[in-house]
């Protein structure tokens, strides 16, 4: 990146009006003016003006690519200086950079060569005050008298201090046309500051043209301001061009640096070099930083604490970056620094400048450059025999790095002392100790001490220059302690083979265990433990082990050919121990088992050639005391050989068949001799059952065939056949005789027999009734009423379960309205029809159909029976009325009343 070294910097160039050079030269971090040439200024940079491009504020001037400034036409100077803004931007980085030029004008050159009287040929004083008014224009002599030449104005640029206090409204400039003579003119100013936002910070008085500022500036807020003087008749016509105003705000120091962080937070590792980069601290100042009022130094007023040195900092003024100064850092002594810095603007001069301070945290980190080292030189621990997972000992150290950090964690190995791997050392991530771990089990009777040597680093490596400590190695004693061990059997699982079948009380092997346990005296006891079959016995003082029974190896606890059983060793130690013992006897086979015939049953077609019965043998033995088998036919009896025939297909099948054309249906014991081919080889006579039966034309015995090969003749067959006809006829006819029956009760009349009919319960109590206390009846209930207007007007469900319905009924005979007392017993039967005819009737209650009497009936009413006070009453009449009305005939004509 270039850096452009003029950005708003001033710079005076001497001009004369007409002729000359003049050329700015910019050089690295400086920038010089020499040369003055009238045409020709020209601006180089370190990188030789590369890739930059240059722009002027003014229209009479131009810079070309190469950095000379020209003038596009010939200038008149209205003034003894002129200021332009020249701009330089690189398109590349997008940067900007400005700076000012001023021409001074001098006297025009005589052609004569000889200067002016009373004048000297050096440049103009620079601190020469400018004219309040500015004419726009020359009077100039021609031949002719006086010429005005018009020109645009050239205006140089208006410095305003900013915070100035007044008073307001505080004038800047003049301007003045010289056409004010001749008419009246109207002048006025428009712009950022003017007529735009912010608004009337500038003003003009129309008439004398005195440009005024309104209030104090703040070049912070804004800097400069570009404005446009107009110049107008009374009529509002333009007299001049628009002039341009440029207005610079005056840098004053009113603004304190401030910090970007009141706290700044680094860190540095600990025992570094001087010079190490520690952190960088900024502070900003709104004032213009190319003057002193915006140039910021920093300083470090006081450092807390001040071990090992006062001054373990420092810092570059101009850039904020702190680095060390001293040696002896040590995190273990100071962890933190508290640096107060103190940024001053005026390049910081203390007596002018305004100051600021902030924080600076500095963070001594750790380095690993204390190593670990064990508080004491040996450690002891104590572990029984044969356990694992047990901590025998805790090794404390002590380090002086950063608590649970790489430099602090402690890693312990073992140097020597442990060849087989019995322990480890773990570490406690809270405590940092070492933790001595039993991994594999110790015996006693091996050894009874270790002497193990460990060593402790930590997870980081040490830092460059620091060497291990010799108090980083230490001694463990760790001593076994003697414990009662289970007796155990050298060879488990121990297998042995033999013969199956050996006799009983056979010795078959000794199955010893032996005490680990060298430097106790103690005895060893066998017993057993897991003995499926009860085969075995054990010796219980020597393990000698005999057979109890006979070995059999097509025993169902045989599996796999092997017998298998469990023994248990015992020792006298306090407490007792035991252990365990498996041992397997692999039984070979003999031939100790005959075949057997298979199938036990067949069946076969009483004709020959039509079908053949397959058969086999079974084996419990195995090869080679298995087949190819033998079948054959006994001779005797002689008939079996007569009537059968055995062909043989192979070594394990045969086929049996009928010898001769026809043999009676029924079933057969056929014998069949069977024999294996073992050493010596077993036979068995089987017998199997062959049902002889009668086929269809397909060889498939018949229904009738299978009975007759069960065994039954045809009369027995046919006399099954009579008994199966004649049950079912007895079962037919009873189901005839029951529906007949249930027929015949259905037709039945209804008062039949007292006996039968269940609903006339009243015969049950025979009993004449309780005297005048009977006579408390309303026997109204029982009289039908003349009107159904009380059952119609029932509230619904309010209805007794004898009541009928109410609604649409089906159609039946009607019945007679009023008897003939004569018919009585016709009018009961159809009442009764009518009531087992009607399904809105209650099965249960058919006296309610016929419970009325109707009125003005020629019999009178049964209540007349003790109206009379005669007492001369004639009820034989009842007696013809039939045995329904039997009871009240006895009651009522029988005799006198009691």
């Amino acid at each position: 990146m270039q850096a452009w070294l003029f950005r708003r910097r001033l710079y005076s160039v001497r001009l004369p009006e007409y002729h000359g050079r003049a050329e700015a030269t910019q050089r690295c971090r400086h920038l010089t003016t020499s040369h003055l040439i009238v045409s020709n200024v020209k601006f180089n940079n370190c990188a030789g003006n590369k890739g930059v491009r240059y722009e002027t504020n003014s229209l009479d001037f131009k810079v070309r690519a190469d950095g000379t400034m020209y003038a596009v036409h010939q200038v008149q100077m209205a003034s003894k200086q002129l200021i332009l803004m020249v701009t330089a931007w690189d398109p590349q980085t997008l940067g900007r950079w400005e700076a000012i030029v001023r021409f001074l004008v001098g006297e025009k050159l005589q052609h004569n060569g000889h200067k002016p009287k009373g004048r000297k040929s050096g440049p103009v004083d620079l601190a020469q005050q400018q004219s309040d008014t500015l004419l726009p224009w020359r009077q100039h002599q021609s031949a002719k008298g006086l010429r005005r030449q018009k020109r645009d104005w050239v205006i140089p640029p208006i410095n305003v201090p900013e915070n100035s206090r007044g008073p307001f409204p505080q004038q800047l400039v003049r301007i003045r046309s010289d056409k004010d003579k001749e008419i009246h003119i109207r002048y006025s100013i428009t712009g950022v500051g003017a007529d735009q936002p912010p608004m009337e910070v500038f003003s003009i008085d129309p008439v004398s043209g005195r440009m005024y500022v309104t209030r104090p500036m703040d070049r912070e807020e804004r800097a400069s301001y570009h404005l446009r003087a107009h110049a107008v008749d009374m009529n509002g016509n333009k007299v001049e061009n628009p002039i341009d105003l440029y207005i610079y705000v005056i840098d004053m120091n009113d603004n304190r640096p401030e910090f970007i962080n009141q706290v700044y937070n680094g860190s540095v590792d600990e025992g570094s070099k001087p010079g190490t980069y520690v952190m960088t601290v900024t502070a900003n100042d709104a004032d213009d930083s190319t003057t002193a009022n915006g140039m910021v130094r920093y300083r470090i007023v006081t450092q807390t604490p001040q071990s090992p040195s006062q001054n373990m900092f420092t810092i570059n003024s101009e850039t904020g970056d702190i680095v060390t100064v001293a040696a002896g850092l040590d995190r273990e002594k100071v962890q933190q620094y508290m640096v107060i810095v103190q940024a001053t603007d005026m390049e910081g001069n203390l007596n002018y400048g305004l100051s600021n301070t902030a924080t600076a945290i500095i963070t001594v980190t750790d380095v690993n450059d204390n190593p670990p080292e064990f508080t004491t030189s040996t450690y002891s621990g104590e572990v029984p025999e044969n356990r694992v997972e047990v901590v025998v000992a805790n090794l404390t150290v002590m380090d002086r790095d950063q608590p649970h950090s790489p430099n602090w964690n402690a890693i312990y190995r073992i140097i020597s002392g442990d060849p087989s791997g019995h322990f480890t050392i773990r570490t406690d991530p809270v405590t940092n100790e070492g933790m001595v771990t039993v991994v594999k089990a110790v015996d006693y009777e091996m050894n009874r001490a270790f002497m193990l040597t460990v060593m402790v680093s930590n997870q980081a490596p040490l830092a460059s220059g620091i060497q291990m400590s010799f108090q980083s190695t230490a001694g463990v004693t760790i001593s076994v302690t003697d414990v009662n061990e289970a007796p155990y059997f050298p060879t488990n699982h121990k297998l042995i083979r033999l013969e199956e079948g050996v006799p009983t009380g056979t010795v078959l092997t000794t199955f010893s265990a032996v005490d680990p346990d060298r430097f106790m005296q103690q005895a060893v006891r066998y017993s057993k433990l897991s003995d499926p079959a009860n085969w075995l016995n054990i010796n219980a003082t020597n393990g000698q082990i005999t057979t109890a029974a006979v070995l059999d190896r097509e025993s169902d606890y045989i599996k796999n050919n092997v017998y298998e059983a469990t023994f248990l060793a015992a020792d006298n130690g306090i407490p007792p121990a035991s252990g365990t013992g498996t041992l397997q006897i692999y039984l070979i086979d003999i031939n100790d088992n005959a075949p057997e015939l298979l199938p036990k049953e067949a069946q076969i077609c009483e004709k020959p050639n039509l079908n053949v019965i397959n058969i086999t043998a079974a084996d419990a033995d195995i090869d080679p005391n298995v087949g190819p088998f033998v079948f054959e036919l006994p001779s005797v009896p002689s008939a079996v050989r007569k009537n059968w025939t055995i062909t043989r297909l192979n070594g394990d099948y045969a086929q049996l068949s009928l010898r001769i054309m026809y043999l009676e249906a029924g079933v057969y014991d056929v014998p069949i001799i069977v024999t294996d081919s073992g050493n010596p080889p077993l036979y068995n006579t089987s017998i199997i059952k062959v049902k002889v039966c009668p086929c269809d034309e397909n060889g498939d015995c018949t229904t009738i065939g299978a009975v007759a090969a069960a065994g039954l003749g045809t009369g027995a067959i046919i006399a099954i056949l009579i008994c199966i006809i004649i049950l079912l006829t007895m079962v037919l006819l009873f189901v005839v005789w029951m529906k007949r029956r249930e027929k015949e009760r259905h037709t039945k009349q209804l008062l039949i027999d007292p006996e039968d009919d269940v609903r006339d319960n009243i015969l049950k109590y025979d009993e004449e009734g309780g005297g005048e206390e009977d006579q408390d009846y309303d026997l109204s209930q029982l009289q039908q009423p003349e009107t159904m207007d009380h059952v119609l007007n029932k509230a619904p469900g309010v209805r007794r379960v004898d009541e009928r319905p109410i609604g649409a009924e089906p159609q039946y005979p009607i019945r007679p309205v009023i008897p003939h007392p004569g018919d009585i017993g016709d009018f009961i039967n159809e009442g009764l029809r009518a009531a087992d005819n009607d399904p809105t009737a209650p099965p249960y209650d058919s006296l309610l159909v016929f419970d009325y009497e109707g009125s003005g009936s020629t019999a009178g009413s049964v209540s007349s029976l003790n109206s009379s006070s005669s007492g001369d009453q004639d009820y034989d009449y009842l007696n013809d009325w039939g045995p329904r009305f039997k009871k009240l005939a006895d009651m009522y004509g029988g005799g006198e009343e009691d």
